[in-house]
Order: structure tokens, then C-alpha cells, then sequence
């Protein structure tokens, strides 16, 4: 069941599970979003977004806890960026972690929304319509 909107959107996601990557990739084509990039950690994600020979995602979604650095470390990376087109990229973070604490850390940083696994396609599309402006 593809959104309309939401099937020109360009995704991003960050997780340090080559499986959770897959099953979010899953997720989105489910909804209609196949332009997807993938990175394993925070420092890949940030080298793909300042890559000026990739097109900028339109949303992140990223794991809260990874190996490579954690998803509220990014995020406050990419918020702080020089290139304010990138610093307002939004952030979905989607985790396993239902510390009510660390979902508003993850809030305050600049993350759009805190998701929390497992989430299902009509979900998720919500979701992200909300944090590119597509919905309230």
C-alpha cells in the first residue's frame, strides 16, 4: 500500500545490523520507498550525507544503540552540522530500548521521533510523513 508521497522520498538508514538494515529496507518498500541508502554506523552515515556525489537523504532512520557510536551521538552530530540543508535532515530513531528517559534524551537532541521496535509498514509511513511535513 504505497503512498503516494511518499514513494519520491530518499532514505537513509543507519544500523549496525546488516539484518535490522533489511528488515527496515523491507519496511520501506512496503510503502513505496525504494531509494535507500544504507550505513552500518554513525561515521559511515555522516561520510554518505557530506558526500557531495550522493543525493541527500530526505529522512534518516537510525538505531539507537550501535557499535560504531549511538544513534543520539549522530543525530547531534548531523544537527550541529556547518551545512544547515543537512543539520535539518530529520532522524527517525528506531530502537529496541523502551527507556522512556533515553527516548526524550534522543527528543531534546533533535531526533523527530522515537520509534520503537518491532513497528509495522503503515506505522512507519506515518511516521516519516509526519517528520518530512507530509502530515500533523
Amino acid at each position: 500500500m504505497p503512498t503516494n508521497m511518499l514513494v519520491a522520498l530518499r532514505a537513509l538508514i543507519v544500523d549496525d545490523q546488516r539484518t535490522m538494515r533489511s528488515i527496515v529496507r523491507t519496511l520501506l518498500s512496503q510503502v513505496g520507498i525504494t531509494d535507500v541508502m544504507e550505513a552500518g554506523g554513525g561515521a559511515e552515515a555522516m561520510a554518505l550525507i557530506e558526500n557531495p556525489g550522493e543525493l541527500t537523504p530526505d529522512f534518516v532512520i537510525c538505531d539507537l544503540h550501535m557499535e560504531d557510536g549511538d544513534g543520539m551521538t549522530f543525530c547531534h552530530k548531523l544537527r550541529r552540522h556547518k551545512n544547515s540543508d543537512l543539520a535539518h535532515i530529520p532522524v527517525l530513531i528506531l530502537t529496541g530500548d523502551s527507556d522512556r528517559l533515553l527516548h526524550e534524551v534522543a527528543l531534546q537532541i533533535g531526533a523527530a521521533n522515537v520509534l520503537t521496535k518491532p513497528i509495522s509498514a503503515p506505522d512507519l509511513a506515518q511516521e516519516i510523513s509526519r517528520a518530512v511535513g507530509f502530515a500533523n
